[in-house]
């Protein structure tokens, strides 16, 4: 298998990677600012690109159990995250194929127009 295009997010407003600074997900994709991740504070957001997604495992979160899968840059590597696979409690449905974006693990980027 060889190696994977990145994906270039057109919107001049962009979290990317802190590590490598690949675009990782657009501002119109954050849902929620007020989560919380393993590192602190972290987004809610309804699509990434340039991820991997790794295996799936029912974790313990401050919300319940869910079933989730850590996400990594796929460029670096670095763990930006997870996706919730599956939540088990009816009032945590919403974050269904979601993921949580930790703020430390990005950069915010303004692309200027020229």
């Amino acid at each position: 298998m060889g190696k994977r295009h990145q994906i270039y997010l057109p919107d001049n407003r962009i979290y990317s990677c802190s590590t490598c600074h690949s675009h990782l997900l657009s501002h119109g994709a954050v849902i929620s600012r007020a989560f919380q991740g393993r590192h602190g504070p972290a987004y809610l957001v309804d699509h990434v690109v340039n991820v991997t997604i790794g295996a799936k495992e029912e974790r313990m979160l401050l919300t319940g159990m869910h079933t989730v899968a850590d996400i990594s840059c796929s460029v670096c590597g670095t763990r930006i995250g997870w996706k919730y696979l599956q939540a088990f409690e009816d009032t945590q449905k919403y974050k269904e194929n979601k993921c949580i974006v930790e703020k430390a693990k990005v950069a915010k980027e303004v692309i200027w127009d020229s």
